[in-house]
């Protein structure tokens, strides 16, 4: 363990995934096909949406900010982690441990109200359908939208200058594969429980709140879909939201079990488990769940793909 004799740290030490060299290379190989099989999935279908007219309406604009947001996720940890695991450089300044983790907070943050956002969208256009033009429109859209990433950085702001105004003065090894508020808040030599409790609050708060209109949306959407006469009618309406309702789980599972609890409950092995399939595995997923359960999305890729093949030169072009 590195002990530093100083008042405050200049860097931190991230501990890696293996100490095994043959192990490294084996997670480098694995991560990186996974991080751009991410980009590129999550890259094809932002593209997709914002230059095929027919996906221009509400439920697939924020749809690309889901995916604006599953490629910002795995690029802020994915990069250092892939060099970890590659040269062995495990050193991270202060300064790029404090942007780590204040850009993480936003992004998961931000994520968090966008969910709400997109489950009262399907509650208006299936409990709502004929005013669903009048209620959701492009301009409502776009004021949700930038009051979801507003939102997502001024909680960001809050937990990352309570985090970074503590001293660390013990250690400065860093029990996970990034800068994380659990492992970064137990090196501190100054009580946290006052932090702490503020940051449960504030998480509590804004995420429950979050949590709580996604939750009623989908009670209101079950209820009406239970009511509706046709088999078919109920079959098109949970067509229309269970790729959501699929994401919601996945996302809302994985980071609870990671923020929600204090320091002292930190278990570096759980939650290195936990950080991948939040920060890592549900944005390669994301792109999966909506293009297959979609046809207007697969229909919209299959033209994204045949146009770049199209415009792609031959090497029979490049050479002649």
């Amino acid at each position: 363990m590195h002990r530093v004799n100083t008042s405050t740290v200049s860097e931190f030490i991230l501990i890696g995934l293996s100490d095994a060299p043959g192990v490294r290379f084996f997670l480098f190989v694995l991560f990186l096909i996974i991080y751009l099989v991410t980009m590129a999935g999550n890259i094809t279908v932002f593209v997709a949406i914002s230059t095929d007219t027919r996906l221009h309406n509400p439920m697939y604009f924020f749809l690309g900010n889901l995916s604006l947001l599953d490629i910002l996720c795995p690029t802020i940890t994915v990069p250092k982690m892939l060099e970890v695991l590659l040269s062995e450089n495990n050193v991270i300044s202060f300064s790029g441990c404090i942007f780590q983790l204040f850009f993480l907070i936003d992004v998961v943050g931000t994520e968090i109200f966008l969910l709400a956002v997109m489950a009262y969208d399907r509650y208006v256009a299936i409990c709502h359908p004929l005013q669903y033009v009048n209620i959701v429109s492009m301009k409502l859209c776009a004021r949700l939208a930038i009051g979801t990433w507003i939102a997502g950085l001024f909680n960001s702001l809050l937990h990352t200058s309570l985090i970074f105004t503590l001293f660390f003065c013990d250690s400065n090894e860093v029990d996970q594969y990034y800068c994380d508020i659990p492992p970064v808040m137990a090196l501190s030599c100054l009580p946290t429980y006052s932090r702490e409790l503020v940051i449960l609050i504030v998480a509590g708060v804004l995420g429950s709140s979050a949590f709580v209109v996604t939750l009623v949306s989908y009670v209101y959407i079950l209820l009406a879909i239970l009511y509706m006469n046709s088999a078919e009618s109920r079959h098109k309406a949970f067509s229309t939201c269970s790729s959501h309702l699929t994401v919601v789980c996945l996302f809302y599972g994985t980071t609870i079990c990671t923020y929600v609890r204090p320091s002292s409950a930190y278990s570096p092995d759980h939650d290195r488990i936990v950080s991948m399939l939040y920060g890592i595995l549900t944005p390669l997923l994301n792109p999966i769940i909506y293009s297959l359960r979609n046809k207007e999305v697969k229909c919209a890729l299959g033209r994204v793909i045949n146009r770049s093949w199209k415009e792609t030169p031959s090497l029979g072009s490049v050479y002649s």
